[in-house]
């Protein structure tokens, strides 16, 4: 499986996280524990399944 540390201004602020969705102008991600956190005002913008990282940008 695969799992992608979030990153939004060069920081990691998520890790292991499966599951990702964007609604409007928010992230809702989910990790494999099942613990989920929103980011609000942010959008994806690279997501990199070799380095298994999800790139966040404030909007």
């Amino acid at each position: 499986m695969c799992e992608f540390t979030v990153i939004l201004n060069g920081k990691t602020v998520f890790k292991d996280v499966i599951y990702a969705k964007m609604e409007s102008n928010r992230i809702l991600v989910k990790n494999v524990l099942g613990e989920s956190k929103e980011f609000k005002n942010c959008k994806i913008v690279e997501v990199d399944v070799n380095s298994t990282r999800m790139v966040l940008s404030s909007s």
